[in-house]
């Protein structure tokens, strides 16, 4: 995650390193809180930049390059 979001030309500026929430070795289960630095509000940078979809869409834009 730290590779993929801090490379990413949208994203890497606000980027910080996401601590991990809850691990299960049993079932290798993983869960990080993504934390961003975002800048004072500027008109649908909230909207649109930090956007759950647009954030997601980056990890499977990786996702889908590495195949």
């Amino acid at each position: 995650l730290i590779d993929v979001y801090s490379s990413s030309p949208a994203l890497g500026r606000y980027f910080r390193s996401p601590p991990v929430v809850y691990f299960n070795n049993e079932s290798s289960t993983v869960f990080y809180q993504l934390e961003f630095s975002v800048p004072p509000s500027t008109e649908g940078f909230m909207e649109n930049t930090m956007n759950p979809h647009f954030i997601r869409n980056v990890l499977l834009q990786s996702i889908y390059d590495e195949d």
